[in-house]
């Protein structure tokens, strides 16, 4: 792959370059300023309209890289619906991003059509002052030039720089159709001006389809990291995987080598706090399969009693994209099950009865040879 892993061992990967990020490299020759257009008009850009009841045209690939004098840079996704032809307004979500314009960063560099490493890393929510730009460096070589305008870096390689100002002005922004395959509602939202734009000569813009795979990946693969990384703090985790039937964002699973009979709590406990959109969690242990939904059902229907196990979170900030729970203030009520044999029990009671020789047993020669 582009990344040199895959499944399991991308999750390691990204969790050790989110540990673990490397300075980067800035050089001068770059294939995104092949063109600058100094006078913009973003109508001839190829936004689209995804969904039918969409605002209006959107950008979805597009990367929000700002810098802070404290924190560096960060890049983060944000969904970017046309205005006209200079104007977008995009939503921001009280993150990172939200906090560099609060101390004042107003410049920024939008950028489009990125290595898949830098895609990923700028879906990573970490540390406050943790650049992505490293994280995506850790993950694989990238290399990075400064913008024409505002000097902020960007991947030398992506295919279209947008330079803008984060303005003051406000403007409605949605519906949209996000990664639960709902509508997300419409908010008053910051607008942001673009200066300038640089390209290849030819280049390829790049839009992410809402609620498709490659956006469920974008979003989960991420905070998988973060959960694994914090669950790894309180006890040993095996695995963690936001679930598809979960949108790939409000379910998770967690597998973990039992030591003690609060690390599942404490599991639950570090999920919520690495993923705040978290809705529900369970924990199982590490012989469940957690890409399989049949066996984490299993679990829940043999492993675990709900007066003792399940464990209820009352009026908390959740996802502003769970249309069960409040989209404007985000209160939700949250969930996480212990689906884990108890300590002292008897594990016999609890594993998979197994037929004699089915290991050994190769179904498709048995047929072939009967």
């Amino acid at each position: 792959s582009a990344l040199g892993a895959s499944g399991r061992d991308l999750l390691r990967k990204l969790v050790e370059a989110m540990r673990n990020p490397r300075p980067v490299e800035v050089v001068r020759d770059a294939p995104c300023q092949e063109m600058v257009i100094e006078d913009p008009d973003l109508r001839k850009l190829p936004f689209l309209f995804f969904g039918e009841r969409d605002g209006g045209p959107y950008m979805t690939a597009g990367i929000i890289i700002a810098h802070d004098p404290e924190y560096g840079f960060n890049a983060s996704y944000h969904r970017l619906m046309l205005l006209d032809e200079r104007r977008v307004v995009a939503r921001i979500l009280p993150r990172h991003l939200e906090e560099f314009i609060r101390r004042g960063a107003r410049r920024i560099a939008i950028v489009v059509g990125n290595h898949p490493a830098f895609m990923l890393a700028s879906a990573v929510t970490w540390k406050l002052g943790v650049s992505e730009l490293e994280i995506a460096n850790a993950l694989k070589p990238i290399r990075y030039a400064r913008a024409l305008k505002s000097g902020i870096l960007v991947p030398a390689d992506c295919e279209l720089v947008l330079e803008g100002r984060i303005t003051d002005e406000l403007a409605e922004e949605g519906p949209f159709m996000d990664v639960t395959g709902t509508y997300d509602i419409v908010r008053r939202q910051r607008v942001i001006e673009i200066d300038c734009i640089t390209m290849r000569r030819d280049p390829i813009f790049q839009q992410i389809l809402p609620a498709g795979s490659e956006h469920r990946n974008l979003m989960g693969l991420p905070r998988e990291a973060a959960i694994y990384a914090e669950v790894s703090e309180v006890c040993e985790v095996v695995d963690v995987r936001l679930t598809p039937g979960g949108c790939s964002w409000l379910h998770c699973a967690i597998s973990i080598r039992k030591r003690s009979e609060e690390d599942p709590r404490r599991a639950i406990e570090a999920a919520f706090k690495a993923h705040p959109s978290l809705k529900h969690v369970i924990v199982v242990d590490e012989d469940i399969d957690l890409s399989n939904p049949l066996e984490l059902e299993w679990a829940i229907a043999t492993r675990s009693q709900l007066d003792k196990d399940l464990v209820l979170k009352p009026d908390q900030l959740g996802s502003s994209l769970d249309p069960s729970a409040d989209q404007i203030t985000r209160k939700t009520c949250k969930a996480g099950l212990d689906a884990t044999i108890p300590l002292k029990a008897d594990r016999a009671k609890f594993i998979k009865a197994k037929i004699p020789g089915e290991d050994e047993l190769n179904l498709e020669e048995y047929v072939k040879g009967s």
